[in-house]
């Protein structure tokens, strides 16, 4: 009986080990280093990207090549000064480098080019700029996949669209007919954060209630504020000023913490090439039914505009 325990004791700590040999590998862990040459708008679709890979198993190196509202003129301007004199500060206005020295920090496997976004909807702008730029990225990086980030809309109650000649859908269908117009002749994938963002407003899971005809701005009191529980931008706030008093601030351009991490989740689906949807990363101030919406909409967005990587596939750590 003893010998009959001791056998059993033996053997029980060899069946979960085989269990475990019959279940499917996951994916081996990737570490993908980005450069974003942009701006505030770059910052913000990448601010959550590393959490979102990391909760997923993967890591980023992620620099932000981003003064803000910075023009694909004023990147390539940059370059040049740096080329005609290293010692140039206005050469070198990524924290004290140039493109050409961030270019070779890294052996980078993405390089994102963007457009301003007050920019974003004269196709003019892009020109010469972006090929430039993308030239100039391949030339220095040529291990590097160039990808042109696709900025957002301004919120449907900003100054911008005051005229009822041009609204917020008049402002998204001119940057996607750009940008989707320089991704084609530069050969480039794009991240369409934008898309992402006109999706979630016209979504009846995410309903956008912008202008709210309830709330007057010239009138309201602190702490007073309209719904914004489905922004996808900063919005209305109020901001404590140096007397004391409080001041009604509006920000209809960059993106919140939901506009943050629906961009950040298109990121990751392109540059990893696997669904957000599932990812337990939750940021602050937002909550895990509001996350798992953005997941979606962000993976169908994906689904629906975007092409395999043509990078090859790292999974160095």
């Amino acid at each position: 009986m003893y010998r009959q325990l001791l056998l059993i004791a033996l053997l029980t700590p060899l069946f979960p080990l085989a269990a475990d040999a019959d279940e499917p590998a996951g994916p081996p862990a990737r570490h993908l280093r980005i450069l974003a040459v942009g701006n505030s708008f770059s910052r913000n679709a990448g601010m959550y990207l590393a959490d979102i890979a990391q909760a997923d198993g993967n890591r980023v190196t992620l620099f932000q090549a981003a003064p803000g509202g910075c023009t694909l003129e004023r990147h390539w301007n940059c370059a040049v000064r740096f080329e005609a004199d290293p010692d140039d500060a206005e050469g070198r206005p990524y924290g004290g480098k140039s493109l050409r020295q961030v270019l070779a920090a890294e052996p980078w496997n993405f390089v994102t080019i963007q457009q301003r976004s007050m920019d974003s909807f004269g196709p003019e702008t892009y020109h010469p700029y972006a090929r430039l730029l993308h030239d100039y990225i391949k030339k220095h990086a040529p291990q590097a996949e160039v990808v042109v980030h696709q900025t957002w809309a301004y919120r449907a109650d900003d100054p911008l669209f005051d005229s009822p000649d041009f609204q917020v859908q008049d402002m998204h269908r001119g940057l996607t007919a750009a940008y989707e117009a320089i991704s084609r002749e530069l050969g480039c994938r794009l991240l369409p954060v934008g898309a992402a963002f006109e999706n979630a407003r016209l979504s009846d899971r995410w309903p956008d209630r912008f202008p709210d005809p309830d709330f007057d701005p010239a009138s309201t009191q602190p702490p007073s504020l309209p719904d914004q529980r489905h922004s996808l931008h900063v919005g209305y706030r109020w901001a404590k000023q140096d007397d004391g008093e409080f001041r009604l601030r509006y920000d209809g351009h960059h993106a919140n913490a939901a506009g943050c991490y629906l961009g950040s989740a298109v990121w990751y689906e392109v540059f990893f090439g696997r669904s957000v949807i599932g990812n337990r990363f939750v940021p602050a101030g937002l909550d895990a039914p509001q996350v798992a919406l953005l997941q979606q909409i962000a993976h169908q967005t994906v689904t629906e505009k975007c092409r395999p990587a043509t990078a090859p596939e790292r999974s160095e750590k």
